[in-house]
């Protein structure tokens, strides 16, 4: 306790010092501390948005356009660096030679070729190569790919949102609902999956004839070539291209090293038993090893996930609009408010990972042996 003690006092004596001394240097330069710039006018132009968002916004908006650049980015990193790293980690103990070698050269070159350097050579060697919007590559009219991004159709509707999000959320828990209670009853009774792929498909139709009767109320936005540009739809800018194919690489070659641990960490009599009573490589995998690996597979991809959000901050090196280039950059040099914005700033990471940290510490305690 004594110690305790004394450790929390000298903390909060640090904490001290450093707030005295960051008002003494405001007050000796005539600024004050506080967010009420926020709701002050930007007066800059952001260059891609997934929200709204026009110069006389305020820096709160900016702060949100950040906000929302940054976790769009990370959110396909982490889905699509964990699906393409579990698919290298198992065939990195391929009984074919040549896949493991292949798989395993994949993670050594790109683990040891740095994130930043992986992002600028994509984004000026491939994707700043695309040959510009009238001479760009097209499919079928509707989706167009140039060295300024990529353009597909976008919807518009009169019809709210929120009951856009609401008819999402009905049917992913009709069919989380769904899935459950048929593996509660028929399946685990018998083993037969012939009631769940029953109720996927009914679900599956039901969400078609939703779509068909939503499309009545939706309005398709088609890009089309105007000038030197396209014009309507919506699109990704070639900096979101870039920094995402770079960090969804990268990124998967570390998963694809937690995936093989895990499953090498399994006892081999495991391999043996599922080959002697018949089970193919896919039922070895799905009923056997992947259940058993991912105790130890789901602490290092946590870890892998935070880094991930962490990492789209190197995204400014490209000019992408996330949080560290419109509200760490811009937003300082016009405002001055550097200790509020990197605050911010900080709040938000730290958020982010806890949210992310207590989501997957949920999910490892389930998945953990339990002791009787």
């Amino acid at each position: 306790m004594v110690i305790q003690g004394v450790t929390l006092a000298l903390v909060l004596a640090l904490i001290a010092y450093l707030g005295s001394n960051a008002a003494y240097n405001l007050d000796r330069l005539g600024m004050m501390f506080g967010f009420d710039f926020l709701s002050s006018t930007a007066g800059f132009d952001i260059s891609w948005s997934l929200i709204p968002y026009d110069p006389s916004m305020t820096y709160w908006r900016v702060f949100l356009v950040g906000i929302t650049n940054t976790l769009v980015l990370a959110f396909n990193v982490i889905l699509f660096g964990t699906i393409i790293g579990t698919v290298v980690g198992i065939l990195r103990l391929s009984s074919n030679p040549l896949v493991a070698l292949l798989a395993r050269s994949y993670v050594e070159v790109v683990r040891n070729v740095p994130l930043l350097i992986q992002i600028i050579f994509w984004f000026t060697a491939v994707f700043s190569t695309l040959p510009p919007p009238r001479r760009g590559y097209a499919l079928g009219d509707l989706f167009f790919l140039n060295n300024r991004g990529f353009y597909f159709p976008s919807p518009h509707s009169d019809v709210s949102f929120l009951w856009f999000a609401g008819a999402i959320v009905v049917f992913v828990g009709a069919a989380w609902l769904l899935y459950r209670k048929a593996r509660a009853t028929r399946f685990h009774q018998t083993g037969n999956r012939k009631v769940v792929r029953t109720g996927w498909f009914i679900w599956a139709v039901a969400l078609v004839l939703a779509c068909i009767i939503g499309n009545g109320f939706v309005e398709w936005s088609i890009p089309a070539l105007d000038g030197f540009n396209l014009e309507g739809g919506q699109y990704v800018p070639v900096a979101f291209g870039a920094a995402f194919v770079a960090m969804t690489v990268y990124r998967s070659a570390a998963i694809a090293e937690s995936v093989r641990a895990g499953m090498e960490s399994i006892d081999r009599g495991q391999h043996e038993a599922a080959r002697t009573i018949g089970f193919s490589r896919y039922q070895m995998l799905r009923l056997i090893l992947i259940p058993q690996a991912i105790r130890a597979i789901i602490p290092p991809l946590a870890n892998s996930w935070l880094v991930a959000v962490k990492d789209s901050s190197l995204a400014v090196a490209i000019g992408f609009p996330e949080l560290v280039s419109v509200f760490m950059q811009t937003s300082i040099n016009q405002t001055g408010r550097a200790i509020e914005i990197i605050s911010m700033v900080m709040g938000f990471y730290i958020l982010v990972s806890l949210i992310i940290s207590y989501l997957l510490n949920q999910y490892n305690a389930r998945v953990q042996y339990k002791v009787m």
